[in-house]
This record gives structure tokens, sequence and C-alpha cells, in this order.
């Protein structure tokens, strides 16, 4: 008795932060909003914090779900997550950022990529803008490899290989990324037009083609240094990305 109890108390608090999202037979269970302050260059900003979880089942008994939590290993399994700022939803002009993460450039600050770069800069440009979204996308280590494959293609690049040539070399495609699930969660959040922050034209292709109304692209260019001068060269000629002057080591 005193364990339904806990139970529906427990639902009592979590039901209204649960919402359900169905993509055909599965389903996306996002939690949110949770009130984040973060440390940004120095200052604290209040970001409005989601996050989102796959499942097979597609259920609106959300205690079915929490039931389950317990006993599957979620550290084992990477999920992803959104950082909203202002008035996201209702706000007439809004900006996001579809970030793949980079466990050696998020956290460690590695100078081999510009991902740390990217990923602090797009959420002070979210700031300075008045309103945004900046989804972190676990499952795009990479470009989708993972990071143990990630290390492997690393070694690659050390020994002359380029990063599509890398990933390519251990039967990759060269990006693998799908954004299908970010593009789900975006329509619950928000149906008025977004400008995405890339510099990657297939980011801005997938949105388009989910029919999102895109009212335009913000390129992302930034920490250029020895280290990752090449990596971001190979972006732009053999990845398509899109230069900006000035800023891109080959304009």
């Amino acid at each position: 008795m005193s364990e339904l109890i806990l139970d529906s108390k427990v639902l009592a608090v979590l039901g209204d932060k649960i919402q359900l999202i169905k993509t055909g037979e599965k389903a996306i269970y996002l939690v949110g909003p949770i009130r984040l302050p973060v440390n940004l260059f120095g200052e604290t900003v209040e970001f409005q914090w989601y996050c989102w979880l796959n499942c097979d089942e597609v259920t609106e008994d959300f205690q079915r779900i929490i039931d389950k939590l317990s006993s599957v290993n979620l550290a084992e399994l990477q999920q992803s997550s959104v950082l909203v700022y202002g008035d996201f939803q209702y706000g007439d002009e809004a900006i996001i950022r579809m970030h793949s993460i980079c466990h050696t450039g998020d956290i460690f600050g590695s100078k081999r990529c510009d991902c740390g770069y990217q990923l602090k800069h797009s959420m002070k440009m979210i700031v300075e803008h008045g309103t945004g979204a900046l989804f972190y996308l676990a499952n795009h280590e990479g470009r989708g490899i993972g990071l143990f494959s990630k290390a492997m293609a690393y070694i690659l690049q050390e020994n002359g290989y380029d990063t599509v040539e890398a990933n390519e070399a251990l039967g990759f495609v060269d990006d693998s990324r799908n954004y299908d699930d970010a593009i789900s969660v975006l329509k619950a959040l928000r149906s008025k037009p977004v400008t995405l922050m890339t510099n990657n034209p297939r980011k801005l292709e997938a949105l388009e083609k989910s029919g999102l109304p895109v009212s335009g692209r913000q390129p992302l260019w930034g920490d250029i240094s020895e280290f990752n001068e090449k990596y971001l060269e190979t972006k732009i000629n053999r990845s398509g990305h899109l230069g900006a002057e000035g800023t891109c080591p080959n304009d």
C-alpha cells in the first residue's frame, strides 16, 4: 500500500511535466520544462531544460514509463535534450541550434574541432537574440559513428586521413546523423518559423523537408587554429558546409 501511495505522489508531481510525442509505432517521451540556471561566460542565465527518451511502447499511462526506469540502465543509453530560452512557443522570432554531442570538444575543450566553441557561442547568441533553443543530440557523436569509433578515426587522422576518409575507412558514411527525433520535439514546442544556426546544409534541408517553417540561416564559424584548420577545410571541401567570408580558413 505504501508503494502505491508513493507512486501516486510521484506521478502527481511529474504527470504534467511529461509529454507523449508519437512517432509512427514508437514514441518520444519529453520531460520538462525544468528551471536550469547556467554559467554562461561568467553570467548566470536561466534556461528551461527538456530531456527526451525514445521508447517502443506508446502509452499515456506515464506511471508505466516511470516504473520501467529503474529496471533499464539508462546511463548506458544516451538521451538527448533541449535548452529553451525566452518565449520560445509564441515569440515571433526564434533562433535554434541542432548541436551534435562532441565528448572531446564540449567537455574537454578539444582544439581538434570547433564543437565546444559552437556550443557555448550558440547559447550566447540565443540569449542575446532573446528567444531560442539549443537541441543537444546525444546519439550524434563523431557524425553518428559513436565515441569509440571516433577515437579510432582520430588515430587515422593523425596518420594523414581527413575526417571523411577516416570515417569511410572504418566502414561508415561521411555523416550518418538523423534529425527526425529532434524535429518531432521542435514541432511539439513551437509551430512558428525559426532561424537555424548552422554551417551544414543537411541540417537546413532536414528541417525544410519536414515541413517546418524556416525563416533563415545563421552561420557559426570561429575558434580557428593550427589544430583544427584542416578539419574545418574538410567540412567545406568534402562535406559541403557553407563558409562565411573572413571566418573560414580556405575562403
